[in-house]
C-alpha cells in the first residue's frame, strides 16, 4: 500500500481532502438537526396552556379596624336585698330570666307585726293630737284674759309650755307613724328599675337578715362588651365608633363605643374599652354575661386595592397572583393579603394598572404562555 501511495502521491492528497469534506458535512448536518429539534421544542412551548381573562386591582373604600378580645358583661347589675330582719318570706313573684318593670313586686314578707306597729303608731298620734287640742284651748283662754290680772305669769307660762309640748308630741307621733309605714313598705321587695332577673337566692319561708341579697337584676337588660386594647391602639379609639362583635354562638352583634378607661391595667398593660351592645328585644337570648368574644372596632375608612378571591393563589403558605408579561407570558408575583369583604381581598404589592389573571391561577406556572380573552 505504501508503494502504491508512493507511486501516486497526488491521489493520496485527494483522498484526505474528500475525507475531511465528508466529516465537515456530517457535523453540519448534525448541528442543523439539533437546531431543528430545538426549534420544534420552542414551538411546542409557545402554545398557550390556558385561556384566561385579565383584570386589574380595584380601588375600594375599606373600613380600618382594630381587633380586640373581651368579656360580655351587664351594663349595670343591681343587688336587690332586704332591709328588715326576723320576718318570714311568704311570697316570691320572680324567677331567673324574668323581665320585670320598675316598682314591680318581686317578693313579700309576713307583715302582720309591722301592720300592728302602724296601727299602734296611728293610735299614739290620735292621742297626742287630742292632748294638743286641750293644750291649745287652755292657751287660748290665757290669751283672751290678757293682762287682766286673773292669772299669774307662772300660770301663763305653764299653759303656753304645755301647748308647745303637745305640738312636739304630735310631730313625734307622726314620725312614728311614718317610720312604721316605711317598715311596712319594706316588707314588699320591688324592682328598682326595668330589667332581667339574673340571679335569685331568696327561698320561700326563709327568715332573712338585714342586708341579705335576694335577687340580682341586669338593669334595663343592657349588656356591654369590655374590650382589651393596647395603650397605642386606645389613642385611635373614640366614643361613638361602631363595633362588630362575633359571639361564640356564631352570631354577630353590633355595638357602639361608650367610653374608654382613663387608666391602664398594671397587670395586663391593656386599656378597657366599654362598648354598648345593640341586641334584639330579648338581649340575653343572643349574648350572655360572662361570654368571651372577639370583635372589630371600626376607626375609619381607607382606600386600598382589592382582587376577587378567584385571582388569589395560596401556595406554600403565601398568597400569589399571575400577572401578564410580554409575549402573553405570565409571571407569578407574591402579594400580601389584608381585609376581606363581599368576596374581595385587599392586596399589597401590586400597581393599580397591573393585569392579573382573573381565575384559574392554580393551573398556571411561572412563565406559562396564555391566551387572553375579553
Amino acid at each position: 500500500m505504501k508503494d502504491v501511495l508512493k507511486r501516486f502521491p497526488v491521489r493520496r492528497g485527494m483522498v484526505l481532502s474528500i475525507s475531511m469534506f465528508a466529516l465537515l458535512a456530517g457535523l453540519t448536518l448534525t448541528a442543523a438537526m439539533v437546531r431543528a429539534d430545538s426549534a420544534d421544542k420552542k414551538t411546542v412551548g409557545s402554545k398557550p396552556v390556558l385561556t384566561v381573562r385579565m383584570i386589574q386591582p380595584k380601588s375600594m373604600e375599606w373600613a380600618q379596624t382594630i381587633a380586640a378580645n373581651g368579656n360580655v358583661l351587664p351594663w349595670q347589675e343591681s343587688s336587690i336585698g332586704t332591709e328588715l330582719g326576723g320576718l318570714r318570706l311568704t311570697q316570691l313573684n320572680a324567677a331567673i330570666g324574668d323581665r320585670v318593670k320598675k316598682g314591680q313586686v318581686l317578693a313579700r314578707y309576713n307583715d302582720a307585726t309591722i301592720q300592728a306597729e302602724v296601727a299602734q303608731a296611728k293610735a299614739a298620734l290620735a292621742e297626742t293630737e287630742a292632748a294638743l287640742g286641750e293644750a291649745q284651748q287652755n292657751a287660748n283662754r290665757v290669751r283672751q284674759l290678757g293682762n287682766t290680772g286673773a292669772m299669774s305669769e307662772q300660770q301663763k307660762t305653764e299653759a303656753f309650755t304645755k301647748e308647745m309640748m303637745a305640738k312636739a308630741r304630735v310631730q313625734s307621733a307622726k314620725a312614728q307613724v311614718a317610720s312604721a309605714q316605711v317598715r311596712l313598705s319594706q316588707t314588699r321587695i320591688v324592682a328598682p328599675d326595668d330589667g332581667v332577673i339574673s340571679a335569685r337566692s331568696a327561698s320561700l319561708g326563709a327568715v332573712s337578715q338585714p342586708g341579705q341579697e335576694l335577687f340580682r337584676l341586669v338593669r334595663q337588660a343592657r349588656l356591654e362588651w369590655q374590650a382589651e386594647v393596647t395603650a397605642a391602639e386606645s389613642n385611635r379609639i373614640k366614643a361613638g365608633q361602631t363595633v362588630s362583635l362575633l359571639l361564640p354562638t356564631g352570631k354577630t352583634v353590633q355595638g357602639t363605643v361608650r367610653n374608654i378607661a382613663p387608666t391602664i391595667d398594671m397587670k395586663t398593660r391593656n386599656v378597657l374599652v366599654y362598648v354598648d351592645l345593640k341586641t334584639a328585644a330579648d338581649p340575653l337570648a343572643e349574648a350572655k354575661p360572662g361570654m368571651f368574644a372577639k370583635g372589630q372596632i371600626a376607626i375609619g375608612q381607607t382606600r386600598a386595592l382589592a382582587l376577587p378571591g378567584s385571582a388569589i393563589l395560596l401556595r406554600d403558605g403565601f398568597a400569589n397572583v399571575f400577572v401578564l408579561q410580554a409575549d402573553h407570558k405570565v409571571k407569578q408575583v407574591r402579594v400580601k393579603l389584608g381585609r376581606q369583604a363581599d368576596g374581595m381581598m385587599e392586596v399589597e404589592g401590586l400597581a393599580p394598572n397591573t393585569s392579573v389573571v382573573a381565575s384559574g391561577a392554580g393551573f398556571l406556572a411561572d412563565g406559562d404562555v396564555v391566551r387572553v380573552v375579553k
